[in-house]
């Protein structure tokens, strides 16, 4: 079986997945992308005493200010989650998650760790993939009939949906010399480069969908340690990021990588 013949039966497979499940893998994709919002709300209720003393410790703002900081968590994420999964005010719902990512970016010296830095872009990435979904085309008299003006903000969110999104694969990448980890880069980097284009789109973010699954259920395994332990909620935290992530690619499998990709170009040769 050639390259070609290869593609085609993975895409078949792709087409017939969404085709089954075209009912309901939106929704999931949904609880999927705000689950590292819903989790980080839940937290901050049942430890609230220790995110206060955190931040009143580490930012030395009283406990007045590190008090309304959790409080606006709590209040934030889990508001923006109930509004997103009942498709209310949703575009309100984003950019108030958007100001819960900036928010936590400060707060948590998030800014300098380069890796939890590209992972919350990537969680922006598949808020802004939701964002796009949820956006109203304007109707005009030419009822069914695109035009730039506008389509292109909803096709641009797209498109930067997508290249955020991969942003959570480049902290998977290991830089190691054996064969095993030259092969996992390799495919990696490969198919986040045709998320990234938009080029065979469907099977590519079902691919790192499964691959990231994987590796999530495998290395995030937080369910394993003690919840007395730090490394218990160290390894949620990252187990629910890395599912929002997955989310995000399984809005681009549901709705399509959007105007501004490869795939959609082709339409047009």
């Amino acid at each position: 079986m050639g390259y070609s013949d290869l593609m085609s039966k993975g895409e078949d497979v792709a087409d017939q997945f969404l085709r089954v499940t075209k009912q309901y893998l939106p929704h999931v994709a949904r609880l999927c992308l705000i689950s590292t919002f819903l989790e980080d709300g839940i937290r901050m209720w049942f430890q609230w005493s220790d995110q206060t003393e955190y931040i009143e410790s580490t930012w030395g703002c009283g406990f007045f200010l590190a008090s309304c900081f959790v409080l606006i968590n709590l209040l934030g994420q889990i508001g923006g989650c109930v509004l997103v999964l009942s498709r209310n005010l949703v575009e309100y719902a984003c950019f108030g998650l958007y100001g819960i990512i900036a928010l936590q970016t400060v707060a948590y010296s998030i800014l300098w760790d380069l890796k939890f830095l590209m992972r919350n872009l990537a969680l922006g990435g598949g808020l802004l993939l939701l964002l796009a979904e949820s956006r109203v085309e304007i109707r005009t008299i030419f009822a069914g009939v695109p035009t730039v003006r506008q389509s292109s903000p909803k096709q641009y969110m797209q498109l930067g949906g997508r290249v955020l999104l991969v942003l959570m694969f480049m902290t998977l990448l290991h830089f190691d010399s054996d064969f095993f980890s030259i092969l996992q880069n390799l495919v990696g980097t490969a198919l986040i480069v045709l998320v990234a284009v938009g080029f065979k789109t469907k099977l590519a973010a079902l691919t790192l969908v499964i691959w990231l699954f994987a590796i999530n259920v495998y290395a995030n395994a937080f369910w394993q340690i003690p919840a007395n332990r730090p490394m218990h909620d160290f390894l949620k935290y990252d187990f629910f990021q890395t599912t929002s992530v997955i989310g995000g690619l399984l809005l681009v499998v549901a709705r399509g990588p959007g105007g501004v990709s490869m795939d959609e170009k082709k339409k047009e040769w």
